[in-house]
């Protein structure tokens, strides 16, 4: 069974994660998983802290020689903003300990965990919700794509919406020419025009007598899945839901559908559902990929596409009204340091909980204690499936 932890608060020393059940032998490009934490940092519109971080991964245990030993994997991210907090987060009782922070934000974990905890600092709260936590996540997904990449699976993404400028695709969809362009664009959108004007909306967030945020979606695309990962027998089992869990867990996600999803309700199913075709030449085939590559919540070998939608940060410039939690009096929200749009990078979070859901499903469904035989139990299958027509894995 593969499972993962993560651990750590935005301004302690660092984040960590765990992550359990990894075959042995696995063999890592550490350059490449800090690729994957610098891409997290990345994106128009970030705030201060990113100038300040520059986040690698530090192994403590699971690997040796640069590969899985078949334990545990632990692994840190340093905080450098760490040593500016050293009072304020103090694991260690202090003299004299700073003042609580008591204006919870409205639209942020604060007030809620403000109560559930019984604190009237929502320091702690702060800390633990923060999407600084989410390099745990993405370090964690760095090391889980080497093992999707053994079963030929690749996980891109791109900002299909900022502040309401839509990106736009003409003809068929070339999902690795669109990740290409992505990552060449500052809001990591494949669509030149849609880049310059969703650029020219955060630019005016930005301004003094605007100074708010903006909210957006993006999608994750999976190339190179083999059909019947999932399950249709139990709720939990689905891929499809535990792709929407996984994505509904980061920081400030607040919807989530696969294919067409919502449009589905819009139109007939004669016009939603994906016919299947089949020739010997390409064995099974489909006009249309609306169920975004997951029916009765398992793959059925076309991509699998997915979005989030991301609403505006909740730490703004601008406080909105709230209410102190000590003297019931209304005050101005909280601000700390925060971005103007995180999009983009949500977007590369958004890929990181897709490898992580991935990698369940798909040790769940080939197994194996060495990367060797992982590797032997995926082609067979993936054999059984070609004698019977299913010949490609499609992209």
């Amino acid at each position: 069974m593969f499972r993962f932890l993560t651990a750590g608060e935005s301004h302690g020393p660092s984040l960590a994660a765990i992550l359990e059940g990894l075959p042995a032998n696995l063999l890592l490009d550490f350059d490449e998983i800090n690729f994957q934490l610098k891409r997290r940092q990345g994106g128009y519109g970030r705030g201060a802290r990113q100038q300040i971080e520059t986040d690698k991964i530090e192994v403590i245990s699971g690997i040796r020689f640069g590969r899985t030993m078949g334990g545990p994997v632990t692994l840190l991210v340093k905080n450098r903003d760490h040593e500016n907090w050293l009072d304020r987060m103090s694991v260690t009782p202090i003299e004299q300990e700073t003042a609580p922070i008591t204006q919870p934000r409205p639209g942020h974990a604060d007030f809620p965990g403000m109560l559930k905890y019984h604190t009237e600092d929502l320091r702690p709260i702060l800390e633990r919700s923060s999407a600084r936590n989410t390099a745990a996540l993405v370090a964690a997904a760095g090391i889980c794509r080497h093992l999707l990449k053994v079963a030929g699976i690749e996980v891109i993404s791109h900002v299909v919406m900022i502040g309401n400028e839509w990106a736009k695709f003409a003809g068929t969809v070339n999902y690795r020419e669109v990740a290409k362009l992505a990552e060449a664009s500052p809001v990591r959108c494949a669509d030149p025009d849609a880049e310059a004007r969703m650029v020219s909306a955060i630019d005016v967030c930005m301004t003094e007598g605007t100074r708010d945020t903006l909210g957006g979606i993006f999608e994750v695309v999976v190339l190179g899945c083999p059909p019947g990962l999932g399950s249709f027998v139990h709720w939990d089992r689905k891929l499809d839901a535990r792709l929407a869990g996984a994505l509904m867990s980061i920081q400030a996600i607040k919807g989530v559908e696969v294919g067409l999803g919502f449009g589905v309700a819009e139109i007939p199913g004669s016009k939603v559902h994906d016919e299947l075709f089949f020739n010997a030449g390409d064995g099974f085939t489909r006009g249309t990929n609306n169920a975004g590559g997951i029916e009765g919540g398992m793959t059925n070998g076309e991509p699998i596409v997915v979005r989030a939608a991301m609403k505006p940060i909740s730490t703004l410039p601008t406080a909105l009204a709230t209410v102190d939690i000590k003297t019931h009096q209304p005050v101005k929200a909280h601000f700390e340091r925060a971005d103007v749009c995180a999009v983009p990078a949500a977007g590369i979070v958004g890929e990181a909980m897709v490898v992580l859901a991935l990698t369940e499903v798909v040790l769940d469904k080939f197994g194996g204690d060495s990367i060797e035989e992982f590797g032997r139990n995926v082609g067979g299958y993936m054999a059984e499936v070609r004698e019977r027509g299913f010949t490609r894995v499609h992209d």
